[in-house]
């Protein structure tokens, strides 16, 4: 295929782009000019859309760009519906008919989720409680909007946790990995700050969730929703446990008032069974992941101090 990835140069972007070129696709990364992305998209600028669908060509627009840190979407709420919701529109706008288009939403659009813990399932109504999820939702109405008028051929994949190497440590499991690094080279001392470690989420591996991008790319029914996910809560703690023995270091765990959210939800996960219908299903065991992740930690805390000698 002929892809456009936007937001190429952040997490999953990264990854998505190398998949691709893996499987010998022609694709396009778009993103800032300081990500060093092939072209520069900028989704607040139709003119910069514009040139980059000219550059690519794109058979599918795999559509990434957005603001996705949660803190920062709720201090900066009009950038964030700008970015997300009019960004969206904007490119949609700009697509020519017959070209598919994947927008990564999120399952926070599903709000507090499902009261009896239940797995989350596409034909849920969405109740978004904070910035963020209220962009993805707009954004998802936008997508529909376009599929229902004009035939665009949205396809909307609502990511759950995705976690792997590379994730910026603003995010629990990657801040966890990064600590224990340190921890086990002596640059911090032997405790670590969590917020509360008894929310149970659904993590998948980056890279099985760019798979499942492609395979809605390819197989993807226009106008329908998919979860990507892996369909099994875990309690946060478990997986910080994994990696505490991984590091074989001992610690000590230390509550940090400011990582709580007041509006945490017990337990929020997916059900993938739509997603797995057209023939994916993940590869990497969490195990794996996490072994991954504190490796790349260990990595980058030493090549930090080398730097810093």
């Amino acid at each position: 295929m002929r892809a456009l990835v936007t937001g190429a140069g952040g997490f999953a972007g990264k990854y998505l782009v190398r998949h691709l070129r893996e499987r010998s696709d022609e694709v396009i990364g778009a993103g800032r000019a300081a990500d060093g992305c092939d072209v520069v998209l900028d989704v607040n600028d139709y003119d910069s859309i514009q040139k980059a669908l000219e550059t690519a060509r794109p058979d599918v627009v795999f559509h990434l760009a957005a603001q996705t840190f949660l803190p920062e979407a709720t201090q900066h709420p009009m950038e964030t519906y700008e970015t997300n919701i009019l960004g969206t529109a904007r490119l949609l706008s700009a697509l020519k008919s017959g070209t598919r288009i994947v927008f990564t939403s999120s399952a926070q659009v599903y709000g507090a989720g499902a009261p009896d813990r239940r797995a989350l399932t596409e034909d849920l109504p969405l109740r978004p409680v904070e910035p963020y999820a209220a962009s993805k939702a707009a954004a998802e109405h936008v997508c529909m909007a376009a599929f229902h008028t004009s035939g665009k051929e949205c396809i909307i994949a609502r990511a759950f946790n995705h976690i792997g190497p590379g994730q910026d440590t603003r995010f629990a499991i990657a801040s966890f990995a990064q600590q224990l690094a340190r921890i086990a080279c002596g640059a911090q001392p032997p405790r670590i700050d969590v917020g509360n470690l008894e929310a149970e989420r659904d993590f998948l591996d980056v890279r099985d969730v760019v798979q499942a991008y492609v395979t809605l790319g390819e197989r993807g029914k226009a106008g329908e929703v998919y979860n990507v996910c892996s369909g099994v809560p875990r309690k946060v703690k478990e997986l910080l446990r994994m990696l505490i023995v991984q590091a074989g270091v001992a610690v000590e765990v230390r509550e940090d008032p400011q990582r709580m959210r007041s509006s945490e939800i017990p337990c929020f996960y997916g059900d993938n069974g739509k997603l797995r219908a057209l023939g994916w299903k993940a590869q990497i065991p969490l195990e794996q992941s996490l072994r991954s992740i504190y490796d790349a930690a260990v990595a980058a805390t030493a090549t930090s101090a080398g730097a810093s000698r």
